[in-house]
């Protein structure tokens, strides 16, 4: 018998079960990280929920109805739960389109983030402009609107700021929310400094989302070639 035509016949029976064995270790991979990620979904998307339907903190900015921490966390759930879904069955299920779909989101998702990001950096004073505006403008109604001064109770406790800039800011005299003493400071500028102080744990946590990001497509693209070299290997 001709060796090489035995070894031709041994490559053929040894390649598929190798790339199968790649392709089950790909899916498994990527559908238990897609599941644990749908989870967190569900939990932020309840919790979201459960925030709207309390309504515990409030409406800060009167301009901008919509920008509660509730609808937030119902947004992000959401996406989050759409997107690992569609890694799941996709990986799961061994289908391109759906892989496909899942990495075309992560993709959109993560140039949005980086988009963001830039513009929150060149427009960084303007943006500090107008959330001061914004709280000036909110500060005005806390007597006459339950959710506002829901917002400013809560700001107010959990910072332990008084104001926007400062206890001068109530005309009518602080609320027993703020809290006592000559040097509270106001607000914004605590919010501010607690921006500053904790730059470098966002930037981690930052980066280390769009790494995870970069990772899901990375294996999506993976399993999506996988499957097509195993397709091809196995004569489909």
């Amino acid at each position: 018998m001709n060796p090489f035509s035995s070894l031709q016949i041994w490559i053929r029976a040894y390649y598929p079960s190798m790339g199968m064995s790649s392709l089950k270790l790909l899916k498994y991979v990527l559908f238990f990280f897609n599941f644990l990620f749908w989870v967190c979904g569900c939990c932020i998307l309840g919790f979201g929920i459960h925030l709207l339907v309390q309504n515990t903190y409030g409406i800060l900015f009167r301009n901008l109805p919509f920008l509660t921490l509730g609808n937030v966390l119902v947004i992000v759930g959401s996406i989050i739960m759409v997107v690992a879904f569609l890694g799941c069955m996709g990986s799961i299920k061994e289908n391109k389109c759906l892989l496909m779909s899942f990495f075309v989101l992560l993709l959109l998702i993560l140039l949005a983030e980086v988009t963001l990001a830039i513009l929150l950096f060149v427009y960084e004073k303007k943006i500090n402009t107008l959330v001061a505006e914004g709280l000036n403008d909110s500060i005005q109604h806390y007597h006459s609107d339950n959710s506002t001064r829901m917002a400013w109770d809560f700001i107010q406790s959990q910072l332990q700021c008084c104001g926007v800039n400062g206890s001068s800011d109530w005309i009518s005299g602080p609320p027993s929310s703020c809290p006592s003493g000559a040097d509270v400071q106001g607000c914004y500028k605590k919010g501010q400094a607690w921006f500053h102080s904790n730059f470098l744990y966002i930037g981690i946590v930052t980066i280390c989302v769009c790494v995870i990001q970069v990772l899901g497509m990375s294996f999506a693209l993976t399993l999506n070639c996988q499957i097509d070299k195993t397709s091809q290997a196995l004569g489909l």
